[in-house]
């Protein structure tokens, strides 16, 4: 079963990433085509061929390297070290039909976001039921002594409106300053508060000192383990692990996996007390993995509650520019936020993003299609040599000069870029994908149970206290 499982999300997501790949090469191809351009490839991914047959005098192949594709145009900007060396002499192509055929990748790619979102609408898109119910708050803190209790609900964060714990954790992590102003209701009154965000955790973003509702449990202490030399015992509510508010035993174990060896601070709730230990976690020799040595219990599924019918396409798009805008002004305001390039997703990350939506449900798969579509997008339309913003720039420029730029200056800038932009996706699989790998294993390893409604699109219900 888990075979089949693991196949079946594995095509899923070469299927679905494969097409958000070909819609956007398919606009260039079709509207260079249509311009009466010469088409030498059609290219989905780079490297290596994997398979490639001719028609028509254009040869169509898939590469090895699954982080974009190519429509191979001599009449535009090419860098031969991506796309290889054009062959024979063509008549140059005038400007304006280059800047066509350079938009049309990723206008396609919002079309097919649109249509997607419409589906969206139709089918119900699942939402998470996490509500930003605050389930501890550290006796003595400063937000003890501010009044906040367990049992509030947090409504908005740097003056963004809260739905789940998910939205306080990223809003807090991209937020400019370090004092944020939280709006907590408290009895049915709502108090804004300007509170402490700290740094000092495994993920190394900002987070509020206020831990969510649900923590594992451990059911059983191992003799001889870390946990038993740290003082740990059975029925112990595990609250925070590194400074990490922990909310499912699937992130507990991802987040133990980072600190093998590491002495590591570990908040338990024991009974009425909350304690502090200090444990270290111990590397198997044969598995490698960082273990403490218990048995955890406790819910680990997370809820979802389908809701019919789904956001508007507007709306969904819009969010999603939302959230996008949000990011980009995280890394500009880089030394505000702490946010940088090793947070970002690389082809690794947006892949595995992709399997555990596929194999949570369908619509949120499709939904992350649509942030996917809008973001290839909007890093295309960037005005840099070798992607599709760099073509229309050059274009205008050449319009403008009423003459070609120099063939091998051209050249030689847009392989300068290419490598550069090659180069930034190493770096960010490497430093951000791989390390995050325990926390997307732990992701993928979490179970779903699904709950239809008919509810509008709106917040989530939140479970009675």
């Amino acid at each position: 079963m888990i075979i089949l499982t693991t196949i079946y999300v594995v095509a899923v997501v070469l299927v679905l990433f494969g097409a958000a790949i070909f819609i956007h090469e398919f606009g260039h191809f079709w509207v260079a085509r249509k311009l009466g351009m010469k088409v030498e490839e059609f290219a989905i991914g780079f490297g290596p061929k994997i398979y490639s047959w001719k028609r028509d005098g254009i040869e169509y192949s898939l590469r090895w390297i699954p982080a974009g594709g190519f429509v191979k145009l001599p009449q535009m900007v090419t860098a031969e070290a991506l796309e290889g060396q054009t062959t024979g002499n063509v008549p140059p192509a005038p400007p304006f039909h280059k800047i066509l055929v350079a938009f049309a990748g990723p206008f396609m790619n919002v079309v097919f976001a649109f249509a997607i979102a419409t589906i969206i609408y139709f089918v119900g898109l699942p939402v998470p039921v996490n509500p930003p119910i605050i389930g501890y708050v550290e006796p003595g803190s400063a937000e003890a002594k501010l009044g906040i209790q367990e049992g509030d609900v947090i409504k908005a964060v740097d003056g963004k409106k809260i739905n789940t714990w998910q939205d306080i954790i990223i809003n807090t992590a991209v937020a400019r300053t370090n004092v944020l102003p939280v709006v907590i209701e408290h009895d049915g009154k709502e108090h804004t508060y300007r509170l402490q965000a700290t740094a000092d955790n495994a993920l190394g973003l900002k987070l509020l000192n206020l831990d969510p509702r649900d923590h594992p449990e451990v059911v059983k202490v191992m003799p001889g383990t870390p946990a038993e030399k740290a003082g740990l015992k059975a029925k112990d509510v595990i609250i925070s692990f590194a400074g990490v508010p922990v909310a499912s035993q699937e992130q507990l174990i991802g987040l133990i996996r980072k600190r093998g060896a590491e002495a590591t601070e570990m908040r338990v709730q024991r009974g009425a007390e909350k304690i502090t230990l200090s444990v270290t976690p111990a590397v198997d020799p044969g598995t490698k993995f960082s273990q403490i040595g218990v048995m955890l219990g406790g819910e680990s599924t997370q809820l979802y509650i389908v809701q019919k019918p789904g956001p508007t396409p507007w709306k969904n798009i819009g969010g999603v520019l939302e959230q996008t805008c949000m990011v980009i002004s995280a890394l500009v305001h880089s030394h505000e936020t702490g946010v940088g390039a090793k947070d970002l997703a690389g082809p690794v990350g947006i892949l595995t993003m992709l399997a555990i939506e596929v194999k949570t449900d369908y619509r949120l798969a499709l939904n992350f299609l649509v942030l996917l579509n809008i973001n290839l997008a909007i890093i295309n339309l960037l005005p840099v040599p070798v992607l599709d913003g760099g073509h229309i720039l050059m274009s205008l420029i050449e319009k403008i000069r009423r003459r070609p730029m120099n063939v091998k200056f051209v050249e030689y800038v847009t392989t300068a870029f290419a490598i550069m932009l090659l180069s930034f996706m190493l770096y960010v699989t490497v430093f951000g994908d791989i390390k995050r790998l325990s926390f997307f294993r732990a992701m993928f390893n979490n179970t779903a149970q699904i709950e239809q409604t008919t509810a509008p699109a709106t917040s989530p219900p939140a479970p009675a206290k």
